[in-house]
């Protein structure tokens, strides 16, 4: 009996530690993910510069799939930053209504211009309802975006067609690295 328990104990801690392994690959992929898209933010535009450097905290996801035909969504995973220092993971779910057609895969980016902006988000307590509006970065263009109630969202499309004309919000969860 006592060898069944060893092996019982052997095989529930290989399960952990595949699970924990797993998800730790999972948020590697986007880490790296995070990085590759902010070389190509700051490729396309030198003048998010300021924003990285200057910013509380700012979240990049990397891969946001949106799409939608009447009723439209999107979603994504990204890493959250504080003072230039990874802090977190985080998820994007957004949901909309209206004129719409198409799929996207874009760079999201959001910059918190305070310290108070950037605790709202971790805490759960931030999210987008229908007057915010992203500032689309094209190449070659200068961005003279401000913050506005202490954030600053831009976006860049990584490939798709989409027409948009339609209200809706995005919901953000935040899961802190563990020390």
């Amino acid at each position: 009996m006592t060898s069944l328990k060893r092996i019982l104990l052997v095989f529930t801690i290989g399960l952990f530690t595949c699970a924990v392994t797993a998800q730790n690959d999972k948020d590697q992929k986007i880490i790296d993910d995070a990085k590759t898209a902010k070389a190509s933010l700051l490729d396309a535009n030198p003048d998010l510069k300021d924003f990285f450097d200057n910013s509380a905290g700012y979240v990049i996801f990397p891969n946001v799939g949106k799409g939608g035909f009447i009723v439209g969504g999107a979603s994504g995973n990204g890493v959250v930053y504080e003072k230039g220092k990874m802090i977190g993971m985080a998820g994007l779910k957004k949901l909309n209504v209206g004129l719409q057609a198409g799929g996207q895969a874009i760079i999201e980016v959001i910059f918190f211009e305070t310290q108070n902006e950037l605790d709202q988000f971790k805490k759960g307590k931030f999210k987008f309802d229908a007057g915010a509006s992203a500032t689309a970065i094209h190449s070659g263009e200068s961005v003279d975006a401000k913050y506005s109630e202490g954030v600053a969202v831009f976006t860049h499309t990584k490939g798709g067609l989409m027409a948009e004309a339609s209200v809706g919000g995005q919901k953000f969860k935040y899961k802190a690295f563990k020390e």
